[in-house]
């Protein structure tokens, strides 16, 4: 096998690591991780809580999701621009007045406005890679931002349980104001211990481009949260993914003529940043599959075929595990990234994953019995299999990509990421909803869950996302060793 290596740092600066910022930056990126789990538990009692309809109560979730998306790229260009740690205080900060916001909403308009500048935020982990490009020494860098990659999922696995319990037991607006406190402190910590970029990309900030990958954003991640609310095949839905297309066409046209485009699409296009991109959607697809069904085979009654019964924060401790198992397998990757390459460590993590959809399987296909244990032991494979692939992303972008362009890149890297649970979100959605069958519950009530074909379909689907993320991540061209000079 080809190894990819990287020249040892030399001067003694270099060797200075600045473990404090590490840490910070790491937690602001679980903080950040937290603001897109910790409605998960409120969702089914938004709309008696803030007075609304249902439908329009799911907006508390999409409206994050497309604020994140599309600030996720343009975050990463500002912070190029106009430097990374002003963008990463700006990003705590509009989590912070978000989560304020929610705290003291009592109907469903100034809820939504929290939940978008909770979404403002949602660049932080794309950003702090890429400040971490420029403190950490060389050496350092892998394990730094495998770390601040698994705080995406440490704050995914942990938020759940910790959510649904300060919410049952304590109280939903004092979930928000927590979240607020944890903004502020991960705010005061970055602005103590991450020192200010000194490289700039330079050039004018392509407002334009900007305002059209807003737009393109919202034509693709709308109708794919909504579709399922509006039918897939509604004039609504039809129409934005043909406006798609038309925005699409045009910005690319726009862009390619730009001198200092918002997204440099000639890069993009380049087969090391494509290839990992590619990969990234895939990822990103069976990661967000991973986070759908399992909750919800924990959830559903016994009297369903696979159903155990258990309440939300029961089956949410049962996953958290993952979370951990995500950080510390970022570790692995960086040790298999020094030593075999990152498209090495992408690769595994793929198969990882896809190793644990291969035992979901089983008692889909058989005639294993389905217990915890047996989601506990998916969780932790799923967890070590997406902290190996998320901690090699950020490397292999950062290979390919020029110091003045991290920002950009790791963003729109994260974008991909964003695309690929989307897509995941509303396929693997439709294919289960598509199969709900009614059961009753333990209290008499009639209750709709999937059954065994659906998941088997969406496990499938998943298993074959994990074959793509793997054999692109191979396909991906291995870097040019930097050359050793040699003291003599």
């Amino acid at each position: 096998m080809t190894t990819e290596k990287t020249a040892p740092a030399a001067g003694p600066d270099e060797e200075r690591h600045p473990r404090a910022a590490v840490v910070v930056l790491s937690a602001a990126g679980i903080v950040v991780a937290l603001m897109q789990t910790v409605i998960v538990p409120l969702i089914p009692k938004l709309p008696t809580l803030l007075h609304a309809r249902d439908e329009h109560a799911t907006w508390a979730l999409t409206v994050t999701l497309l604020v994140g998306a599309v600030i996720t790229p343009i975050g990463g260009r500002l912070g190029d621009m106009y430097g990374k740690r002003r963008m990463l205080l700006a990003s705590m900060g509009a989590v912070a007045l978000g989560s304020v916001v929610c705290a003291v909403s009592g109907s469903l308009l100034p809820f939504l406005i929290g939940r978008g500048l909770q979404g403002l935020g949602f660049g932080t982990i794309a950003l702090g890679i890429s400040a971490m490009r420029d403190i950490v020494p060389p050496r350092r860098l892998g394990a730094s931002v495998g770390a601040m990659s698994a705080s995406l999922g440490i704050g995914g696995a942990l938020g759940l349980p910790v959510a649904a319990s300060i919410a049952e037991f304590v109280g939903w607006h004092v979930l928000f104001w927590l979240c607020a406190l944890a903004a502020a402190l991960a705010g005061i910590g970055i602005m103590l211990t991450v020192p200010e970029s000194t490289g700039r990309a330079g050039g004018h900030f392509d407002s334009l481009g900007a305002l059209g990958l807003a737009a393109m954003l919202t034509c693709l991640l709308l109708p794919l949260s909504m579709g399922a609310t509006w039918g897939w095949g509604s004039p609504k839905t039809v129409g934005m993914f043909v406006a798609l297309a038309v925005i699409a066409a045009l910005w690319c046209t726009y862009e390619l003529r730009r001198p200092t485009p918002l997204i440099d699409l000639r890069l993009a296009a380049g087969r090391p940043v494509l290839l990992t991109n590619v990969a990234s959607i895939a990822t990103g697809f069976a990661f967000y599959s991973m986070q759908i069904m399992p909750i919800q085979l924990l959830m559903a009654p016994t009297t369903s075929e696979l159903g155990l019964g258990y309440q939300m924060a029961t089956a949410a401790l049962v996953l958290a595990p993952s979370g951990i198992l995500m950080f510390l397998f970022s570790h692995v990757s960086s040790w298999i990234t020094d030593r075999y390459g990152p498209r090495t460590a992408l690769a595994l993590g793929g198969a990882g994953l896809g190793l644990a959809y291969a035992v979901l399987l089983l008692p889909l296909t058989t005639d294993v019995p389905f217990t915890w244990w047996l989601m506990l032991i998916i969780a932790c494979i799923s967890g070590a299999g997406l902290g190996t692939a998320y901690a090699a992303m950020p490397a292999l972008i950062m290979r390919a990509v020029p110091v003045a362009q991290t920002g950009e890149a790791n963003g729109v890297n994260a974008l991909m990421r964003v695309i690929g649970t989307s897509t995941s979100a509303a396929l693997v959605g439709m294919i289960l909803t598509w199969s709900m069958v009614p059961v009753l519950d333990a209290d008499g009530h009639t209750r709709n869950v999937p059954d065994v074909s659906g998941y088997l379909t969406a496990a499938l689907i998943s298993l074959v996302a994990c074959a793509v993320a793997a054999l692109v991540a191979l396909a991906i061209p291995a870097a040019r060793p930097s050359p050793v000079i040699e003291d003599v």
